[in-house]
């Protein structure tokens, strides 16, 4: 199978089987899912959605969540993976978002990595998710999925970002994040991997080595 025929099957399988995929954080506005995406890092969108509405209903505005400290923010998202790091990202983050951009969310990478506990990844989210850019988020799903099943090959998120990137078309690289993000949080898991329920199987460099292998 060529790489092309790689990317179209597993794209078209994926799509068909959800055809509109979107973030499963819940969010009401640009603000709240910028943090929600923060504290994503590292934890399950379960755990941050248990937290995020009573850390919303404190601070519902930027400049809420600037005046706060720390140690306020921190009450709220105790539960999450690393609370501590978290509460100072998110207040000073809100603090440059209304010192320097007028209480709004920025939309161009460049502006968006300045925001503390914002990187790449985070950005690249924002950048598809609200704005309708064509971009491609790695997060730990996606880098996995990818070099799995043979789309990229990649030692790093930007490699795999980038290969992705070359093959797959801008208008569907919002929806190509979701589509291989869910995957493997549901099917391509980390520890055991689900592929006698996989539909990639065929397509699936992991698998064809797996086979071979035994």
């Amino acid at each position: 199978m060529t790489i092309k025929e790689r990317y179209a099957t597993v794209l078209g399988r994926l799509a068909e089987a959800n055809p509109n995929p979107t973030t499963e954080l819940t969010y009401s506005n640009e603000f709240e899912i910028l943090v929600a995406v923060i504290l994503s890092a590292q934890c399950t969108d379960k755990r941050v959605n248990l937290v995020t509405p009573g850390l919303f209903a404190a601070y519902p505005t930027p400049q809420a969540m600037a005046a706060a400290t720390p140690d306020d923010i921190l009450r709220h998202i105790s539960s999450v993976s690393y609370p501590n790091s978290k509460a100072r990202h998110l207040q000073a983050m809100a603090r440059m978002l209304v010192d320097e951009f007028g209480g709004r969310v920025p939309d161009t990478m460049e502006q968006l990595t300045r925001l503390p506990g914002v990187g790449r990844k985070t950005a690249n989210v924002m950048l598809g998710l609200v704005f309708g850019k064509a971009a491609i988020a790695v997060d730990t799903h996606v880098f996995r999925v990818a070099n799995r099943i043979g789309l990229a090959h990649g030692k790093t998120p930007l490699e795999v970002e980038k290969a992705l990137t070359r093959h797959i078309a801008p208008h569907l690289r919002y929806n190509a994040h979701h589509w291989l993000l869910l995957h493997g949080r549901y099917v391509c898991k980390a520890l055991r991997p689900l592929c006698p329920e996989c539909p990639l199987r065929d397509a699936c460099r992991h698998y064809a080595q797996g086979t071979a292998a035994r």
